[in-house]
């Protein structure tokens, strides 16, 4: 089971312990960003989705003229662009990527964040509306003829399929989302599907959830899983770095008036990485939820802390379970990125290949 490594890139620089501070897009940074990474070993860099930030796609299109192979996945929202455009937009980013792209399905995980983009679906009726986009960006990316669509969201007739995906059939899917909702629909559409990082046994309940379904579908998705690898030449100088980042991150939440305690998140995920951080900050020997629960988990925020080669045989953990797939991004995003790319990266890949070698046997 080959293992591939997820990245990530933003417009200007920007993390927890890095709020930005000058203009929203930064040219040069994006550039360098994504050639860092592609100099690192990463396969593709996730580029999100922000309703307060600069629009994805463009910074994808950016990204990609910057660089040779490195691949790219798109936060995408449904609901947004109607899908007749959003399936000629997307093939045509996969064609001047050379087929680099992939989608990363997000159907919103704050009332909030998708109101202002004018989005007042709930919850479930969200999923709803996921599944019958990425219906209809099938049916139209697959097509030899004009397409004619009719559903309970969308409504078009004679769609053009002119403008093809390098990829066949499709643009892979990413999807992330913990409901029961986002399951369903995850087992029809996801071409991998894409977990926080949690402790193992939550994992490979999740996973064997997932699975189940899909397979109920006929379908046997990929699995990601997302961590904040901090790492350092000794154990006890990646935990230093963690108490480090801690406070960081205290001091930043402090001077921007957001709260340290008492978190209420909507979403599915971050109430299960809530969960795992309400057992202790350290599970499974280096799995650290420290910033997960001072911010409320409302994004991929557990780490795993230790030498590169501990954080690599912690992750092979996880590929015994199935999760071939790992997103991993640092506090200190572009240092972090040139750092995993002389040692952490390298060992993954080593550990994974020794794995499936002797698992093979």
């Amino acid at each position: 089971m080959s293992v591939e490594i997820l990245g990530m890139i933003t417009a200007s620089p920007s993390s927890e312990v890095d709020q930005p501070l000058g203009e929203a897009v930064d040219p040069a940074f994006v550039k360098g960003f994504a050639r860092a990474h592609e100099a690192a070993g990463f396969d593709r860099v996730l580029v999100g989705y922000f309703s307060n930030g600069p629009e994805g796609a463009v910074v994808s299109s950016f990204a990609v003229a910057a660089t040779r192979k490195l691949g790219i996945l798109l936060a995408y929202r449904p609901g947004v662009i109607a899908p007749p455009l959003a399936a000629r937009q997307l093939a045509t980013l996969d064609q001047f990527s050379g087929g680099r792209l992939a989608l990363n399905v997000v159907s919103g995980g704050s009332d909030e964040d998708l109101q202002r983009d004018g989005d007042y679906l709930d919850h479930d009726q969200r999923y709803a509306r996921t599944d019958e986009y990425l219906q209809a960006l099938k049916a139209i990316w697959t097509a030899e003829q004009p397409v004619d669509f009719s559903g309970r969201f969308y409504r078009f007739q004679g769609a053009s399929p002119a403008v093809r995906t390098v990829q066949r059939p499709h643009i892979p899917i990413y999807f992330s989302g913990s409901s029961a909702a986002a399951i369903e629909v995850a087992s029809r559409h996801a071409d991998t599907y894409m977990l926080w990082g949690e402790p193992l046994a939550a994992v490979a309940e999740h996973v064997a959830k997932v699975r189940s379904v899909a397979e109920a579908q006929g379908r046997s998705p990929r699995f990601s899983v997302s961590f904040r690898p901090i790492v350092a030449d000794t154990e006890e100088a990646a935990w230093k770095r963690a108490a480090e980042v801690l406070e960081q991150v205290r001091e930043n939440r402090i001077r921007l008036g957001l709260p340290l305690a008492d978190h209420q998140p909507e979403n599915v995920g971050s109430q299960r990485l809530l969960a795992a951080a309400a057992k202790g900050d350290v599970l499974d020997q280096r799995l650290w939820t420290g910033v997960a629960k001072l911010t409320g988990a409302r994004w991929n925020s557990t780490a795993l802390v230790g030498t590169p080669e501990q954080v690599a045989d912690a992750l092979g953990e996880y590929y015994k379970l199935g999760i071939s797939t790992f997103l991993i991004r640092g506090f200190d995003p572009l240092n972090d990125a040139v750092l995993y790319g002389k040692e952490l990266i390298p060992a993954i890949r080593e550990r994974t290949t020794s794995l499936f070698e002797r698992l093979a046997y």
